[in-house]
């Protein structure tokens, strides 16, 4: 019997550098590993095969939030050059955002044409990654940003990527700093495939800030949306025996936001729901999702899903196996058969 070693390390090898495409696959060919927590089994497929993991009757909810081009270059008074990475917008000017070198409160940084951010406070004085900034821009933010932006990109990725990359089929509201990732494999013939399967599909909104959750740190506020409609469907499909089938920790955190007890309702605003295992989840019943870092927060969503010791299994298997990680890798399915 093999040693099940807990996931502490992720090997340079199983860093996923650009896309799929660029790796000479489509989108819906990135390996699929599928998790199955009752049974403790790990089954490898390919991302096409998702249809034949799922059932007739069964809702898959999608994250329809759009990528923003929220890196931008910006400048300390001495002219020192720092990447600024806009997070979560609170009001029209006023940011969460995350100056990605020294920063102090009160201090204005010049931004590309004129612009200009003012860092407020930070968000945690413990942690004084993330501040409040007030944005002065020359023109409108999708202007601004469209001219003056790029894509957030972290050490792993190796070369600058265009925008659509970083969009799944389902982006239509603008407003993420980070692509919602786990939508990212779904193609138009994996939607025809689900639907011929009698596999339904619905829509919440979810604006994802920075990656908070890679350096052990708590998720912060979100703006998320649940419209009627996908409350309605979430509940027939429960009703009728159906499983709920989240696409992204992000729909999970949407929509246990738009819980009461084991129902939903529609629902907009802000969410600081944190789903534990503790906390368990009331109306997801499986989980697609990309594999996340050791000290993400995010494994401890996952395993409000899955035991410790099954996630761990998993891990390794996916690391002994190749899988490879974050926003252009592979993803798994957590769901019982």
């Amino acid at each position: 019997m093999s040693v099940i070693v807990p996931f502490t390390t992720l090997p340079a090898a199983n860093e996923a550098r650009t896309t799929p495409e660029r790796r000479g696959l489509a989108r819906d060919e990135v390996r699929l590993l599928v998790t199955d927590p009752a049974a403790r089994t790990h089954v490898d497929a390919t991302f096409r095969d998702l249809p034949a993991f799922l059932r007739p009757g069964d809702l898959v909810v999608v994250n329809d939030s759009a990528t923003l081009p929220a890196a931008l270059a910006a400048w300390r008074a001495g002219g020192t050059m720092i990447p600024f990475h806009l997070s979560t917008q609170i009001a029209d000017d006023l940011w969460v955002a995350e100056p990605r070198g020294p920063a102090g409160r009160g201090e204005r940084l010049a931004l590309p044409a004129g612009g200009a951010a003012t860092l407020l406070n930070p968000i945690d004085p413990a942690r004084p990654r993330l501040w409040h900034a007030a944005l002065d821009l020359p023109a409108p933010l999708a202007e601004y940003l469209a001219s003056y932006g790029a894509p957030i990109r972290y050490r792993y990725v190796t070369e600058p990527l265009p925008l659509a990359d970083y969009q799944t089929i389902f982006a239509r509201v603008p407003g993420s700093a980070e692509m919602p990732s786990a939508g990212r494999p779904f193609t138009p013939r994996v939607l025809d495939a689900l639907h011929k399967a009698g596999v339904g599909l619905a829509t919440i909104t979810l604006h994802t800030g920075v990656s908070s959750p890679e350096r052990d740190e708590r998720p912060y506020r979100e703006r998320f949306s649940v419209e009627t409609q996908t409350a309605a469907a979430v509940n027939t499909t429960r009703r009728r025996g159906g499983r709920i089938i989240a696409v992204g920790t992000t729909v999970v955190r949407a929509l246990e936001s738009a819980a009461d007890g084991d129902t939903v309702f529609p629902a907009s605003g802000w969410t600081d729901l944190i789903v534990t295992p503790q906390r368990g989840v009331a109306v997801v019943d499986g989980l697609l999702t990309g594999f996340h870092e050791p000290q993400a927060s995010h494994l401890d969503l996952l395993r409000a899903f899955v035991d410790s010791t099954t996630l761990d299994a998993a891990y390794q298997h996916a690391i002994e196996r190749g899988y490879i990680w974050h926003e252009f890798g592979d993803v798994q399915l957590i769901v019982r058969s």
